[in-house]
């Protein structure tokens, strides 16, 4: 195997090289991913239009689920093993949002094109680049874009997939935009809340110290940064969306809170959302708001070890290409993979910027390395160097 690995890495360089003559076919389909609006639970629109690439692309069994994962099958040689590759379909633009992409020299900007427009576009690009690079698999590749996996979606494609299919799969890899370098071969327990703060309309405005829903949140939050956290295991809380009120001269009647716990451990996750449950509930007591805890998407911490081989052969060929390593923790479709002991990793592709706003930006330079890792791992994969000898 170790022969094997270093044939792979001698080639990768010109794999870069080779991808080079790709970057027109590579900004096309990012472009026309980018353009086609795909919030979470309505990805329909850009499901088929990956569906159409795969079929284009001479995959087989191109189809969609109950679920609306998009899914095409590259077969190898031997078809002994199944090699998952995935990239969610979903952003988090509405149909609102103008997705006019603008492509400059080094450039795309545009909503979504990197989280993640640029990875389903290197997903349904991938049989042209090893076709291109001429590698010839053994093994069959899964291709998925998967549906509705941020937010509230809580990666339910991805889940829906491994739990009701029958294809047994070798391995996984999760495809994202950025930023190149990226390595998360772990996942950290997370639980993803709302609090929503609700005024009665039998509210008593007259009775002493009356507020608003804003100010009876603004208590939660605060109660909340003062809930001890310990730095081992690493824990903490993301307060990542307030909304509420309506304009500067009305009271606002409703406030909501999104935020996250975050752990290495699943029992303080749970203990953090418990003490952060109590809150809510003491808040609307004090202050007669309606004062509601939801949980909607939970992980559990988990994945292959620093030294399994699908890690420390993705770093090798991640530093062949000239990159620094950046390791760290995910909470994305890895999650599933995790849950149903499948070795799996996540990659990122490009370098990036203004993730989660309109101006969102991909570097267009590194793509050519971004791809050449990938092809470089999925060929590792497909000849054992990456299996885990016990």
């Amino acid at each position: 195997m170790k022969t094997e690995m270093a044939r792979i890495l001698r080639a990768i360089p010109g794999y870069e090289e080779r991808i080079l003559d790709l970057k027109e076919t590579l900004i096309a389909n990012l472009v026309m991913i980018s353009e086609i609006p795909a919030p979470t639970f309505k990805e329909h629109e850009r499901r088929d239009f990956i569906i159409e690439r795969f079929n284009q692309g001479g995959l087989q069994n191109c189809s969609t689920d109950e679920i609306g994962n998009a899914l095409g099958i590259l077969p190898g040689e031997e078809g002994d093993r199944n090699i998952l590759i995935v990239a969610h379909l979903d952003t988090v633009f509405n149909n609102k949002v103008d997705h006019t992409v603008t492509v400059h020299p080094d450039q795309v900007i545009g909503p979504g094109v990197a989280d993640n427009a640029m990875g389903v576009s290197a997903l349904v690009t991938l049989p042209i680049v090893l076709e291109h690079l001429n590698i010839r698999l053994k093994s069959n590749l899964i291709l998925m874009g998967t549906a509705r996996s941020l937010g509230r979606g809580d990666i339910a494609g991805l889940r829906f997939f491994l739990s009701n299919s029958d294809i047994p799969i070798s391995m996984g890899l999760c495809i994202e935009g950025v930023k190149l370098g990226r390595l998360s071969y772990y996942s950290i327990g997370m639980m993803r809340c709302e609090i929503s703060c609700q005024v009665p309309e039998q509210y008593d405005w007259t009775r002493f110290g009356a507020v608003g829903s804003v100010v009876t949140l603004n208590k939660v939050i605060n109660r909340i940064l003062g809930i001890p956290l310990p730095r081992r295991p690493r824990t903490n809380i993301v307060l990542g969306m307030i909304e509420g009120g309506t304009s500067f001269d009305t009271v606002a009647t409703r406030a909501d809170l999104k935020f996250e716990i975050r752990s290495e451990s699943a029992k303080l996750v749970r203990q953090v959302g418990q003490q952060i449950e109590s809150i809510a509930e003491e808040v609307a007591a004090l202050t007669e708001a309606e004062v509601n805890y939801k949980v909607f998407a939970q992980r559990k911490p988990g994945g292959i070890k620093f030294s399994h081989p699908l890690a420390s052969n993705a770093r090798t060929i991640i530093k062949q290409l000239g990159i620094k390593p950046w390791i760290s923790p995910s909470t994305s479709e890895l999650a599933a993979f995790i849950a149903h002991r499948i070795p799996a990793i996540t990659l990122g592709l490009t370098d990036g910027a203004n993730l989660g706003k309109p101006d969102e930006t991909i570097e267009i330079a590194p793509i050519s390395k971004g791809i050449a890792q990938l092809a470089g791992l999925i060929l590792a994969i497909d000849r054992g160097c990456c299996d885990e000898h016990k």
